[in-house]
């Protein structure tokens, strides 16, 4: 566990965001200028795997995990306690778990990495049948029924099934056991779940989705708008975190979502691009926009908005994976010489010159819904004896830049409106390689946020705005975001990266597609044999 803190000259108002990610989970306290003013972080590094592909973990432990957080805080700085005006909740998307009547979850949550599928999905009626037939997206809707959660537990648990009396996200489980009620965030609802996008709201009762999904709308917790009171601490949930009985719990976002607000990219010309775990690109807009057909935007922290995302579903998880296979020597060194490995890995990409000197990787380590598709894998093209690990690593975030740069031209083509700068959040932000590379792909100026915790960030805004500590959003978003360092593009290297993502990148995938379609039916062969 560790804490930070950072000092301000404002004291009197500060909200507690609590943020779960994946990789951990945080306690961050924020005034109402943006300033994190200190920090309480635990690795969540007890995931359970009962299968290769299967990813769980107890929702107890994420519970206990959260209450921890906010505990070290005071442990470290008692002093600010009296001044949190109130607790908002944003977490990682996609990770369910059934509980019963009584609020007790009935088994581990099924974490959104886990890649178990139901054996079949549910049948639809006849008439959507045809009409998904008649789009050409028959096999979309299968994907999404046979991905569903909610069916593999049906299918394989079916005693747990039938007594789920609520289905929640981590966001819904944390937000319950704070207050005591079944509620959680329009801004959170992001999974395979009858949420209807356009509408932000369950899904009408005719929807396919309830056909699709094996779950009843009364399982479904109450939906609440971003910044609206869901309720206050319970006696329970105050003696667990160390804060007052009845202190306001109001509704948050997803992680990604309040990513977006954090950054500051409000508008649709300003593109947020995450290098977390799942790395994407987004833009905030009032329009419902799908970036590809059947694939919709998800809610923004702004009401009644949107965030149209294209998603690389590995995204830096590669570069973890990278650092764990052939990042030892950097690991070891890190420590005697005083600095972060992630200082010694970019020193090691600054070595290798733009482009990699030929050497191109299509990120799609784990297979899409439409693009990439069902088969897809990851691809490295172009080596020779003179490339080395480095340029591996280079190529890797090059890759991963070249597969966002190809979901920024698919939103600018459905939303009709150029990006004309980029904000970057996550993990990857960090790196100074990263940054630039970055704006040489995308040819554009590319800022990191003044600070790295953009997702707690994001959260303490919709505490203000709920709170009315400010105005709205846009005036809460102007007084807690500005921009850290900016990254302008390089003229040479963008010209570089232009002729190599036009190409060589965006043909890799056409042309290995049928090799990969190819490769799992003769491994599927294989395994029935």
């Amino acid at each position: 566990m560790s804490t930070d803190h950072h000092p301000s000259t404002r004291r009197a108002e500060l909200l507690l965001a609590i943020d779960c990610g994946t990789q951990s989970v945080r306690a961050l306290l924020v005034d109402l200028h943006g300033n994190i003013r200190a920090k309480c972080q635990q690795p969540l590094d007890d995931y359970i795997s009962l299968q290769p592909g299967w990813l769980e973990h107890d929702a107890e432990a994420f519970w206990q995990a959260a209450a921890s957080v906010c505990r070290g805080l005071w442990a470290q700085h008692a002093d600010l306690r009296a001044c949190v005006k109130g607790v908002v909740v944003t977490t990682q998307r996609g990770t369910l778990v059934p509980v019963d009547a009584a609020g007790k979850a009935l088994r581990p949550f099924i974490i959104w990495l886990d890649q178990r599928r139901a054996s079949r999905a549910p049948r639809v009626s006849p008439w959507w049948a045809l009409a998904f037939k008649a789009a050409g997206v028959s096999a979309t809707i299968d994907y999404f029924g046979r991905e569903a959660e909610l069916n593999w537990i049906a299918e394989h648990e079916p005693e747990r099934h039938a007594l789920t009396h609520k289905v929640l996200l981590v966001s819904g489980w944390l937000n319950y056991r704070l207050t005591g009620r079944f509620a959680d965030s329009v801004g959170s609802q992001v999974g395979y779940l009858p949420f209807d996008f356009k509408r932000q709201d369950w899904a009408p009762a005719w929807d396919w989705k309830w056909q699709a999904l094996q779950v009843r709308r009364e399982q479904m917790p109450e939906l609440l708008p971003v910044g609206s009171l869901i309720g206050g601490l319970t006696r329970e949930a105050a003696e667990a975190t160390g804060l007052d009985e009845g202190l306001p719990v109001i509704a948050g976002a997803a992680d990604k979502a309040c990513e977006i607000i954090g950054a500051g990219a409000i508008s649709p010309e300003i593109g947020a691009i995450s290098y977390g775990t799942t790395a994407t690109i987004d833009i905030t807009t009032p329009r419902y926009v799908e970036a590809t057909p059947f694939v919709p935007p998800y809610p923004a922290v702004l009401p009644g908005q949107y965030n149209t995302e294209v998603q690389i579903f590995r995204g830096y998880w590669m570069v973890s994976w990278f650092k764990e296979q052939f990042g030892h020597p950097e690991l070891a060194a890190a420590p005697l010489e005083g600095v972060t490995p992630e200082a010694l890995f970019d020193r090691m990409v600054s070595t290798v010159p733009p482009g990699s000197e030929g050497l191109m990787l299509q990120p799609y380590w784990t297979p899409g819904i439409r693009h990439p598709g069902p088969d897809a894998r990851g691809a490295v093209i172009g080596f020779s004896d003179v490339h080395t690990r480095a340029h591996l690593y280079r190529a890797i975030l090059e890759g991963l830049a070249y597969a966002l740069r190809e979901g920024k031209e698919k939103i600018e083509a459905r939303s009709k409106v150029k990006l004309t700068s980029l904000r970057v959040s996550g993990g990857g932000s960090q790196s100074d390689a990263a940054m630039q590379l970055s704006a040489d792909i995308f040819n554009l100026p590319t800022s990191r946020p003044h600070t790295f915790e953009t997702s707690g960030l994001g959260a303490a805004i919709a505490g203000a705005v709920g709170l009315g500590l400010h105005r709205d959003f846009p005036s809460a978003v102007a007084a807690m975001t500005r921009l850290g360092r900016t990254f302008e593009p390089k003229a040479a290297n963008a010209r570089l990266y232009d002729e190599l993502y036009k190409r060589v990148y965006l043909r890799m995938y056409e042309r290995l597609g049928p090799l990969y379609g190819d490769l799992q039916e003769i491994l599927n062969t294989a395994k029935e044999g």
